[in-house]
């Protein structure tokens, strides 16, 4: 079978990539591919080389990579014009104060968003070179791990070039102004999501987010001392429970904070002291293995059920977790053996300052983690997971 898989980086990394390396966006399609999945950066080309051991013909598409997409049309004849700049993924700023008003309004605005174009959308000349892409590669089946640049309206342009089965992984709350059917199943982490897809007779299955292996080949030695709590990941008007919780730790405990954080959080917050700026693949996950303790809070519109990357990443290697409960998160891992959890953010603070002070029992948690990571949550079982889904469809 061949299997593509359609991605969008966050334009924050893209912009970090290129201006690390500033000849890149002139390099060939395949150079600037194997530096971007070199970075090791998301699901990098954790899927498609999956489905590749697996005897399948795979490979992936940045769809939003201009320079990289750009390179592609140009190696293949196409007529186009040049790359526009990478966007800096910051739309045009509202004055702080009407940000902070909005933020209660921000789950019955966002499918407005959506439907009336704000969402991030290919342009014309980027979906000329997806079609073409797609064309050329004649795929059986498309995974769309972004079902916002790619849309509905654009995956009916795609079945109509080779009537590929398309599968759609989607982590957050679906649009309801969208055709869902034009796709042939709809896969998500979380189970609402997946009930949410099937009260409308759209055939949706469990598959949650994943950790690679070869990441841990990869990892330079860790030279830097270690960290005594650490969070890794975004701070937005999204995560009102992530930024309570980590101010609350910030004011007892030494925490380091990567990643970004909203131009709504007050001067006041001891997080703005805590900031280190933003880390990406390599050295996101040098991060976590320096930490003594890393911490997880799951997005707010995530309610009672885990699965985000950062459970996987964290565990794959080697790190200690404490994250939130949710009532899931025992089918992905063991409470208190595995990963260690907190439910109020008192308990958290009390859980912080015994584990500061338990290095073996610490050691002990991070290792039985890694191990349940490599055992069943790997980018190989997940492949392996979605092939069956396409059988249990065929038959």
């Amino acid at each position: 079978m061949r299997i593509l898989v359609l991605n969008a980086d966050y334009p924050r990394f893209l912009t970090w990539m290129y201006r690390r390396e500033p000849a890149l966006s002139e390099a060939c399609y395949a150079d600037q591919m194997a530096a971007r999945n070199a970075t090791l950066f998301g699901v990098a080309d954790f899927y498609s080389c999956n489905f590749a051991k697996l005897g399948h013909a795979a490979a992936e598409i940045h769809v939003n990579n201009a320079y990289l997409q750009t390179a592609w049309a140009r190696e293949h004849g196409l007529a186009i014009e040049g790359p526009a700049e990478i966007a800096s993924g910051k739309a045009q700023r509202l004055p702080r104060w009407m940000q902070r008003a909005a933020v209660p309004f921000k789950p019955l605005l966002r499918p407005l968003a959506r439907r009336v174009g704000l969402s991030p959308r290919l342009d014309p000349q980027s979906e000329h070179i997806l079609l073409a892409q797609i064309e050329e590669f004649r795929p059986d089946l498309i995974l769309n791990q972004d079902v916002f640049y790619i849309d509905t309206r654009l995956i009916r342009r795609i079945k109509a070039v080779c009537k590929p089965i398309v599968i759609g992984q989607v982590g957050i709350e679906p649009s309801a102004g969208e055709d869902w059917t034009t796709y042939d199943l709809m896969i998500s982490q979380l189970p609402t999501t997946v009930e949410w897809f099937r009260r409308r007779s759209i055939r949706a299955e469990v598959s949650h987010l994943a950790f690679e292996p070869v990441v841990l080949e990869r990892l330079p030695a860790v030279t830097d001392g270690p960290v005594d709590v650490s969070f890794v990941g975004t701070i937005s008007d999204d995560h009102r429970q992530r930024i309570t919780l980590l101010e609350a730790v910030a004011r007892r405990y030494e925490l380091k904070l990567w990643g970004t954080i909203p131009r709504t959080l007050p001067t006041s917050s001891p997080l703005h002291a805590c900031f280190q700026g933003e880390v990406w693949g390599t050295d996101m996950y040098q991060v976590l293995r320096q930490s003594k303790i890393t911490l997880n809070s799951h997005i707010d519109l995530a309610g009672r059920e885990a699965g985000n990357m950062r459970l996987f990443e964290a565990t794959g290697v080697g790190a200690f977790l404490l994250t939130d409960f949710k009532d899931n998160l025992h089918t992905l891992f063991e409470p208190d053996r595995e990963v260690t959890v907190w439910h109020t953010i008192d308990d958290c603070l009390k859980t912080v300052e015994r584990y500061l002070g338990d290095d073996a029992r610490r050691t002990a948690v991070a290792h039985t983690g890694q191990a349940k990571t490599l055992q069943e949550h790997t980018f190989h079982h997940r492949t392996r997971e979605i092939l069956g889904f396409l059988d249990a469809t065929r038959t």
